[in-house]
């Protein structure tokens, strides 16, 4: 929603004002320019992309169309669920949580936190980590760097979307710039007729520079900065994930291992620790 409130903010600021400038609203109309502005661009993502990356980058854009994903709430549901699961292993043992690790969708525990679970990625690095902390065959600086490598792939995969959405955004001006030479390369090939008509073309050339300009910063752009956003969220649940169960492996008991994993968190959606610690106790 905010993204249609954001273009509809754009388009009547922009056409708004030059109406109210007395310009006239139809001359902007050239649908010839927006084809070859849309097309050269459309055919330059696909040029520019790998059949991975274009598929990513499809996927990702109907998200700028939702809210964050990651709220408090979910971010309250996370660490309540990390500390009954690292609470569990301190009073019976690592074996404990094995079945829960294993089959989550079948766990008790897993079930009381729906926002959680309906995360595929937070669930499977939750659970992968835990996993290998049950057969004790790595310590905690093994772990961590493992935990930094995957965080770092799975950040870089989540950014891929961004940095297409990004390139193409800077190209937009250009192909407007490109549509407007096709434009005045038309008008000189007119030279023969009357000055109001000869004006209108030269008009119509400067649409297509005015176009590439508008959707690149006004439209396009703005995607790229929403995805990028959007998979630093993703990363940031993950590295709440990674301090919570470092400081738990180093000896931390699981209600001072939470607050690590808490002050991760920005102010916007960090509880409070009496917050979270009443939250918690509602949910046990």
């Amino acid at each position: 929603m905010a993204v249609i409130v954001g273009y509809v903010v754009v388009l009547l600021s922009v056409f708004g004002g030059f109406a109210l400038a007395g310009g006239h609203l139809a001359s902007l109309l050239q649908p010839i320019e927006l084809l070859m502005i849309g097309g050269a661009a459309a055919g330059a993502f696909i040029v520019g992309n790998t059949g991975k990356a274009i598929k990513a980058t499809l996927k990702s854009l109907p998200k700028t169309m939702k809210g964050t994903k990651y709220s408090k709430e979910i971010y309250m549901e996370l660490m309540a669920l990390l500390y009954e699961l690292l609470n569990k292993v301190r009073k019976e043992g690592l074996m404990s949580i094995e079945g829960d690790v294993e089959e989550p969708a079948e766990s008790a525990i897993f079930a009381k936190y729906t926002k959680v679970v309906g995360d595929h990625h937070v669930i499977e690095f939750m659970t992968d980590y835990l996993r290998i902390m049950v057969s004790g065959n790595l310590n905690a600086m093994e772990i961590e760097n493992l935990m930094d490598v995957e965080i770092d792939t799975h950040h870089h995969e989540e950014m891929l979307p961004s940095h297409t959405i990004a390139k193409l955004a800077d190209g937009m001006p250009a192909f407007g710039i490109v549509a407007a030479v096709m434009g005045v390369v038309h008008t000189m090939a007119s030279v023969g007729l009357p000055p109001s008509e000869l004006g209108m073309l030269i008009a119509h050339a400067l649409v297509g520079t005015f176009l590439g300009i508008l959707l690149g910063y006004g439209f396009v752009g703005p995607l790229a900065t929403q995805l990028e956003q959007k998979a630093m969220e993703g990363t940031k649940i993950l590295n709440v994930i990674k301090v919570t169960l470092l400081a738990n492996l180093n000896g931390y008991a699981p209600a001072m291992a939470v607050e690590f994993g808490r002050k991760v968190l920005d102010s916007t959606e960090r509880p409070g620790f009496l917050e979270l610690e009443e939250y918690v106790k509602q949910k046990r």
